[in-house]
């Protein structure tokens, strides 16, 4: 197998069971190396895409967590857990009433848009620089905050009497959970969520992502381990929809001492210059290795994070 340090990013369908962070473990003892991190956490009970970061690629997880995100995801009206997911302990039980779909539907259009979302109790946010979760397991009471999210698309599948199968297109920072919880108060009963499938994040679906079991036959084996090393992402084709440049020789310079580059650096005829206010932007070599992160303003284009030479 190589000696040389592994970077790009890696599609995994995560597994029930595990953390995120369990795969990011797991991960690095199959690559051999501790440059490994992923980007939008998903639950244990939660399966589906999640998107890891190795080595240089680590330095794009920020900007990959901030996609939208589509899951599959099933609703259990009648209860509500303490997490508001299945894995927690029932806390209150009403009647379910008769649903129709087109019933579901309807109370399903007050959560499309920009509106407010109480986060859970359960979760990664941060009071006082302390985990919501840690609070609680504590004993503490807490009180989560509202936040701004957004939900592009939402899609009733299926209602079968107490389940309803949900498709959700949301972005950054939306719970489904809360969600869960949300819908069945609308509906005029309690809820959780018993199942959740992430199928895209951004631009990577479940159909290009690699199984888990894969990755931990890499652990104990060079060869596949060695086949694993292949199957990452060049970085520049993991940054897929973002603005991207191509520029000479004397930009790769620039750029290698966090220098801005004009226009005039520009290969010619390789891309559209991107317009001032592009937050994030691909700086490509003439060989298309990704040399930079940039974003574009008064002309040029600054350099905001550099990434290593491979």
């Amino acid at each position: 197998m190589s000696s040389l340090a592994p970077h790009g990013v890696l599609v995994v369908d995560k597994p029930k069971g595990p953390t995120s962070h369990d795969v990011v473990r797991v991960m690095r003892r199959a690559l051999r190396t501790r440059a490994i991190g992923h980007a939008g956490t998903l639950d244990p009970m939660a399966t589906g895409v999640l998107v890891i970061g190795v080595g240089e690629g680590t330095k794009l997880l920020n900007h990959l967590s901030a996609d939208d995100k589509t899951y599959l995801a099933t609703v259990t009206l009648g209860s509500e857990t303490d997490s508001l997911d299945a894995e927690g302990s029932v806390t209150r039980s009403e009647p379910v009433p008769s649903l129709t779909e087109a019933q579901v539907a309807q109370a399903a259009t007050a959560f499309l848009g920009e509106t407010l979302q109480r986060a859970p109790a359960v979760s990664a946010i941060k009071q006082g620089g302390v985990a919501l979760h840690e609070r609680v397991r504590r004993g503490e009471i807490v009180v989560p905050p509202e936040r701004s999210v957004v939900v592009h698309a939402l899609d009733v599948l299926d209602v079968r009497g107490r389940e309803i199968d949900l498709r959700v297109h949301c972005g950054k920072g939306f719970y489904v959970r809360s969600l869960a919880r949300d819908l069945a108060l609308t509906l005029g009963t309690v809820g959780h969520l018993s199942a959740l499938r992430r199928v895209a994040s951004g631009s990577f679906v479940i159909e290009e992502a690699l199984e888990f079991s894969q990755i931990e036959a890499a652990q104990r084996d060079d060869a596949k381990a060695a086949l694993l090393r292949e199957k990452l992402l060049p970085l520049a084709a993991a940054l897929r929809g973002v603005p991207r440049v191509r520029i000479d020789a004397q930009g790769v310079v620039d750029v290698r001492h966090g220098r801005a580059f004009p226009r005039e650096r520009l290969l010619d005829g390789d891309g559209a210059w991107p317009a001032d206010g592009t937050e994030l932007v691909a700086v490509l070599d003439a060989d298309g290795v990704l040399v930079s992160l940039g974003c574009a303003r008064d002309g040029a284009v600054y350099v905001v994070r550099g990434i290593q030479p491979p």
